[in-house]
């Protein structure tokens, strides 16, 4: 495995490090995974069993002697847990540390320079590439939505007369019901104050909800609520694709 990593390294890691790492990594790397670059500590002092860092293209693994050496402890974190990366340059060495979407922080210190930046700029090439892997899943999610209620609209379009005239005979007669329910228990709210209504309670909605600040998953909710208003006959096509439109900036 050596041989393969020869293209990561640099000058200020140790062959015999790296060869020690690789050794104890071969029962842990899956089918597929390719290890991308290894990061060894380098403290001041001298430190016989350094910490390390391996990125793959599936996960970040935390390298941790024990034992004297004898053995080494792992800790791993997927691409798609994580929230994000960070580098900070010191005197003595440059910190390495990523945050998961738990609120977990997870830093390795005394990390050479060019080590550091190009564990930053691989761990940068992940995280880009699985947020948008995310952004495609969500809107293709959106479109399953969105076709699926076209086909349920289409086959109510396709319903054979005598059911849609039964339809309508329970439809009004339920409206029937209710309007005398409404004159005996409360006020009618005409329809275009409640339109008004809606629009202006939606407007300080999408105000306060500070959208850049929600996550994928938020935001998807998000939508899903407007189609159900439009569905149900709250809010209007082009309100909708407005909505839909300001949602989608931040996906």
């Amino acid at each position: 495995m050596l041989d393969n990593l020869k293209k990561i390294l640099n000058e200020d890691q140790d062959p015999k490090a790296i060869e020690k790492i690789t050794s104890k990594l071969e029962n842990l790397i899956m089918t597929n995974e390719e290890v991308g670059y290894i990061a060894v500590q380098k403290k001041p002092a001298i430190t016989i069993f350094p910490d390390s860092i391996v990125v793959t293209n599936k996960r970040i693994i935390l390298c941790k002697p024990k034992n004297l050496g004898l053995s080494m402890e792992f800790v791993d974190y997927d691409w798609e847990d994580i929230e994000a990366a960070f580098v900070k340059e010191g005197i003595l060495g440059t910190d390495f540390t990523f945050t998961t979407k738990t609120q977990l922080t997870q830093t390795i210190d005394y990390l050479p320079k060019n080590q550091a930046r190009k564990l930053y700029t691989y761990a940068k090439e992940q995280l880009d590439q699985f947020k948008k892997i995310d952004h495609n899943t969500i809107i293709n999610k959106i479109t399953v939505l969105e076709d699926n209620q076209r086909k349920a609209n289409e086959k109510e379009i396709d319903k054979p007369s005598f059911l849609a005239e039964e339809t309508q005979f329970n439809q009004d007669e339920v409206e029937e019901t209710m309007t005398e329910e409404v004159f005996d228990f409360a006020e009618i709210i005409p329809a275009d104050n409640r339109k008004k209504s809606f629009e202006e309670v939606s407007k300080i909605n999408d105000s306060d909800d500070k959208l850049s600040e929600l996550s994928p998953e938020e935001l998807f909710e998000k939508l899903q609520n407007y189609k159900r208003l439009l569905d149900n006959g709250l809010i209007l096509q082009g309100e909708y694709d407005k909505l839909k439109a300001s949602i989608l900036k931040y996906m």
